[in-house]
């Protein structure tokens, strides 16, 4: 494949009016994190320009202060910083919102801290969680990580179904 072809092909995949997903009112796919006998996670990428992946290893209403989790994304920003914002709500009431450092320069807590624009990211291990039982019912999470110039670098809709 020559530059033109690839660059074409690249091209047409992240474009919103091309062949990638977010141009037109056209939705990224519904993603199951994880699924038992009483609770069911899923979400949907909420960047237009970007999906990502991302599980949970042990699915539980109660969830333990160490959540296992897998996470990975090609950025699109470098994150010599990185945060996560964090808002769960319920039948349309917000019920928690938090902010959270996960890289600083002065702290880097993982190991992709400080990748740059193009790398890609894959963590999959432990992180920390306050460990609590989720409540019955359905609720929405809407989680957002940001880097150091308040770019996105993964948005995402998350449903939480709990029996």
């Amino acid at each position: 494949m020559n530059g033109f072809t690839a660059a074409l092909l690249v091209w047409t995949l992240i474009s919103p009016s091309g062949g990638g997903h977010g141009g037109r009112g056209e939705l990224w796919p519904t993603h199951v994190a994880c699924r038992n006998e009483d609770l069911e996670v899923f979400y949907q990428s909420c960047d237009p320009l970007q999906d990502f992946g991302f599980s949970i290893d042990e699915c539980s209403r109660k969830l333990k202060p160490k959540l296992s989790i897998r996470f990975g994304i090609i950025l699109r920003e470098d994150i010599q910083e990185l945060f996560l914002d964090v808002q769960f709500s319920t039948k349309g009431s917000s019920i928690l919102n938090f902010s959270y450092p996960i890289c600083e320069d002065d702290l880097p807590k993982f190991s992709f801290c400080g990748r740059r624009k193009g790398e890609q990211v894959y963590y999959a291990g432990p992180v920390d969680n306050a460990g609590f039982e989720v409540p019955e019912g359905e609720h929405q999470v809407l989680l957002k990580l940001y880097n150091e110039n308040g770019s996105t670098v993964a948005c995402a809709n998350v449903t939480v179904i709990c029996s």
